[in-house]
């Protein structure tokens, strides 16, 4: 029979990790299911090669940090550091995750919840969501060809392809210098397309500088400004496929013309930005709330914020929300009134929140 969990956690962030931790202290059977290669991988996608670390923390703020073993040290040190730090840690204290693990969805089931992955579905009594902010966005195509790589991990696996990154900023730039290098060192010749729906690239000085270098030093690289990925599509031999118009031709007659290419899914790499995780609270029936003036101070109008109770339980239950998916704020259920509760995107607050879940599910389960 399938293993039920106490917890499920979707997310190895500070605040997935934190969650796991105090579960593991506490005695709580759980899983920690992480998108990426390794934990914290949303802190390393996001902040810059040797971007310091701070234990930054709101003057506010009543707490201490409530999980000392991952707090940022006094001295701030190097992203690079602090993530080693992490790792470390995870393997000593032989810590419950599995990585690589994307999740999909969440279903009701007699003894809990089932959450369903593409490694399979797991089940728990509790589910945790603490994937922070930054959800990669998806390419809006038609069709039923498969999605394409939101990053690179390898760029040696483009060796002797024709590799197509889509996205006009800094992010895109990285990965297309990464190919260009690793095709490089390879002597392959073959080219790396890059696309973007605008017609112009938007990267900083420095990233145009090291893109210019790679150039120079012999990458081949093919711009596709203006482009947009249309379809995805299987082809006869089964591959999947994506569809990208480069040039658009209008006729007075009705029937335009235009010039497209088309490369396996699986050499292309989506840039196209992140999006915050209101798509998924929607798939999952987790309510949310459209801010309106007078009522939102640190949302914008407009903007929905998630409903919570004090505990972090969501309206969907036994889901819980923490960490930076439900940052900048949210909407507090509390002594019969909803109001707008500020949640800073912090270290501190994803790992405070991981504390106080865990005492709610502690007490939820009659631990």
């Amino acid at each position: 029979m399938t293993q039920i969990h106490d917890v499920l956690i979707i997310g190895g962030g500070p605040a997935g990790l934190s969650t796991a931790y105090i579960c593991h202290k506490q005695g709580l059977s759980y899983l920690v299911l992480e998108s990426g290669k390794n934990v914290f991988q949303g802190i390393a996608n996001t902040y810059p090669q040797g971007k310091l670390v701070y234990p930054s923390k709101p003057k506010d703020a009543p707490e201490p940090f409530l999980v000392e073993e991952l707090r940022p040290p006094d001295k701030p040190v190097t992203v690079e550091s602090y993530l080693q730090y992490v790792q470390h840690f995870v393997q000593h204290e032989n810590l419950n995750v599995q990585t690589e693990v994307d999740f999909e969805d969440i279903r009701d089931d007699r003894d809990g919840l089932t959450v369903v992955t593409s490694r399979g579905n797991f089940r728990g009594r509790k589910v945790v969501l603490a994937f922070g902010s930054n959800i990669p966005r998806e390419l809006s195509v038609y069709g039923d060809a498969k999605m394409v790589a939101k990053n690179v991990d390898d760029p040696s696996k483009f060796v002797g392809e024709k590799a197509l990154v889509i996205g006009g900023g800094n992010t895109a730039a990285d990965v297309v210098i990464a190919i260009l290098k690793a095709k490089r060192e390879e002597n392959d010749s073959q080219p790396v397309y890059w696309a973007h729906i605008s017609e112009k690239f938007d990267v900083n000085k420095e990233t145009a500088q090291r893109l210019g270098e790679e150039i120079l030093l012999g990458g081949n690289i093919r711009l596709l400004p203006g482009a947009t990925p249309r379809i995805g599509e299987v082809d006869d031999e089964g591959v999947d496929r994506l569809v990208i118009r480069i040039n658009e031709f209008k006729q007075a007659d009705g029937i335009d013309l235009y010039h497209a290419m088309s490369f396996p899914m699986k050499n292309v790499i989506a840039c196209i930005g992140s999006q915050g995780p209101v798509p998924i609270f929607d798939k999952l029936g987790v309510q949310t709330i459209a801010c309106t003036s007078g009522v939102c101070k640190i949302a914008k109008e407009g903007d929905r914020l998630v409903l919570l109770t004090a505990e972090f339980e969501s309206t969907r239950k036994g889901v819980y929300v923490i960490g930076g998916a439900i940052s900048p704020s949210f909407m507090k259920i509390a002594e019969g009134s909803i109001q707008e509760e500020k949640h800073p995107n912090l270290i501190y607050t994803a790992i405070n929140d991981a504390s106080h879940v865990v005492e709610a599910v502690k007490k939820s389960l009659g631990r």
